[in-house]
């Protein structure tokens, strides 16, 4: 094990926070000095730890505890009649792994995604300097999972390979194909990919309840939040 106790961490002052209008958010991050390193990254994501760009953070909140880190335990989980429907209606998407690259098609994509879903956001407006820092970097243990449909690209999942799961950085897919539910099919693909490596779990992030676009994620039963310090399995 890593001797976590040796790591620096910093804190930000109190900001608005991007997912509960009405909050300060305060955020925990690793010093940036310190190299990414797969296994320390292994250890923090079991604390609840998330990855950005060439930063690993969590929520420090005085007041507030509504962001509660999520994952599924690979080898347990079982989908629901929904998540079956929509895994067999993408039967006819290929997957493919690559390394992180900018490309015109991938920006493109991104683009159209964040435009159309995340006008509201504060990633709107995308630009390509936002891409390339967010998403595209130089890190063993990342990758692209390019989903293709007769060839055309319809979403990007970039997820971290980690000795201990998957982790979901983030997904994004042409939102003029709503009918086949990309975004949630790239996170049962990815459960299955965790199972199909041997690996132990997907890590989706922080599970917020009064936050429309982060509490879908308690719809993947099983899940463990990490609530006190500890993971709790919810069935």
């Amino acid at each position: 094990m890593t001797e976590l106790a040796r790591l620096k961490f910093y804190a930000t002052q109190p900001h608005p926070c991007s997912y509960l209008p009405e909050e300060q958010a305060t955020t925990l991050f690793l010093d940036p000095s310190q190299p990414m390193d797969v296994l320390v990254y292994a250890e923090l994501s079991e604390m609840g730890f998330r990855r950005s760009g060439d930063h690993l953070y969590r929520p420090h909140c005085q007041q507030c505890t509504a962001c509660i880190p999520a994952r599924i335990p690979a080898a347990r989980f079982t989908p629901n009649r929904q998540q079956r429907r929509i895994l067999k209606r993408n039967e006819d998407i290929v997957v493919r792994c690559v390394r992180p690259a900018f490309t015109e098609e991938y920006y493109a994509l991104y683009v159209r995604y964040i435009e159309q879903r995340h006008a509201d956001g504060d990633m709107y407006p995308p630009s390509r300097d936002q891409f390339s820092t967010f998403l595209i970097r130089d890190l063993p243990f990342s990758r692209f999972y390019e989903f293709r449909l007769q060839g055309r690209l319809v979403a990007i999942a970039v997820t971290d390979v980690l000795p201990n799961g998957l982790s979901a950085v983030y997904t994004f897919y042409d939102p003029t194909e709503e009918r086949r539910s990309l975004g949630r099919f790239a996170i049962l693909w990815q459960i299955g990919e965790a199972e199909r490596l041997g690996l132990e779990a997907v890590y989706l992030g922080y599970w917020i309840k009064n936050c429309r676009k982060m509490n879908y994620k308690t719809q993947y039963r099983p899940i463990e939040l990490f609530v006190n310090q500890r993971w709790t399995l919810l069935t």
